[in-house]
């Protein structure tokens, strides 16, 4: 039994289907919904993992808390299949504990049906589309949405008064939009619930998916910044040390980094691998994509030129929380 550590639908069934079949082995699947939930579960006595989808800012918490098995590079000659710059990432020198999965970036969603111009964060203060407006419903992801639409870079600070700000900006919303959160904007988007959401790149290429019948793909649009104010962010893959087949979790990560593998995967989870044989162009012309959603794409250049959430004190995190907290009571 190879056991996964994951996301809910975060993987393709039939990609570990045929991984198993292949080298005989059945798999299962246990999910988590935060990082927190992730790292309970690792923690918990006589838990055993194989491979483990961890986010790049607890990688150093675990491998310091001895969660990680450090990586042996003869099993992934595929990681030269990644992004250059995700090969020995800032957060994981030498890749020594992990390997990237998948990129995406925070922007906004629109049904280019209803939307024509305009385009930014700003959509998300437009009366035009009132009631039919959402965030993500995520205190850094909604924070920091706030910042960087008044300008400010600083979606790490620590400072209560920059933290709070952001949190005055986003209450303007509330009587403005009547803004809702959610993290379903593949549905809402395609169904036409909402008609701009702040969402994940991948949460507009899945939407094609959800589509009512008859519907055209080119109702669906993303925007994203093209300079350097926005949010771009990574998956990874892990051995923990718990792990009780090591070389086969090792060949797991290997497989999910080939091109063709993780293009199948991609048709699955709607989030894009970071490899460099999946380009914006590609995507067009194999029809994966529409042109309206290319900008849903993220090339090395956009993650190199992005801002990224990283972690935080934990007193800085408490006044992140009841910012959060604040506005949604306010909604």
């Amino acid at each position: 039994m190879l056991k996964i550590l994951n996301y809910p639908e975060y993987v393709s069934p039939d990609v570990l289907k045929a991984f198993g079949k292949t080298h005989g082995v059945e798999i299962e699947l246990t999910t988590f919904n935060t990082m927190e939930d992730a790292i309970s579960k690792l923690r918990t006595p006589g838990a055993s993992f194989d491979v483990w989808f961890p986010t790049p800012d607890v990688i150093g918490k675990a491998a310091v808390g001895k969660l990680l098995l450090p990586l042996n590079k003869t099993y992934l000659g595929n990681l030269a299949n990644a992004w250059p710059q995700l090969q020995s990432p800032f957060y994981d020198d030498g890749s020594r504990y992990s390997v990237p999965y998948c990129a995406y970036t925070s922007g906004v969603g629109y049904r280019a049906d209803e939307v024509s111009a305009g385009f930014g964060y700003g959509l998300l203060w437009d009366p035009a589309y009132k009631g039919k407006a959402y965030l993500i419903d995520d205190h850094r992801e909604g924070l920091a949405l706030a910042m960087l639409k008044n300008g400010s870079r600083e979606i790490n600070t620590e400072d209560p008064v920059k933290i709070k700000q952001a949190g005055t900006w986003l209450s303007e919303l509330v009587p403005l939009m009547n803004i809702k959160t959610g993290i379903a904007a593949y549905q809402l988007v395609a169904e036409g619930q909402a008609t701009v959401h702040h969402c994940w790149s991948g949460d507009m290429i899945n939407a094609q998916s959800y589509l009512p019948k008859g519907v055209d793909a080119d109702v669906l649009g993303y925007w994203y910044p093209s300079d350097d104010l926005g949010v771009v962010g990574t998956d990874s893959m892990a051995v923990p040390a718990s792990a009780s087949k090591p070389v086969l979790a090792h060949m797991l990560l290997d497989h999910l980094l080939d091109p063709a593998v993780a293009q199948e995967n991609f048709s699955f989870t709607g989030y894009q691998p970071a490899l460099s044989a999946i380009t914006p162009e590609k995507m067009v012309t194999d029809e994966f994509v529409t042109e309206g959603l290319k900008s849903a794409i993220v090339t090395p250049d956009v993650y190199a030129r992005s801002q990224q959430i990283f972690q935080i004190s934990p007193a800085a995190e408490a006044v992140w929380l009841d910012t959060w907290s604040q506005f949604k009571a306010g909604q």
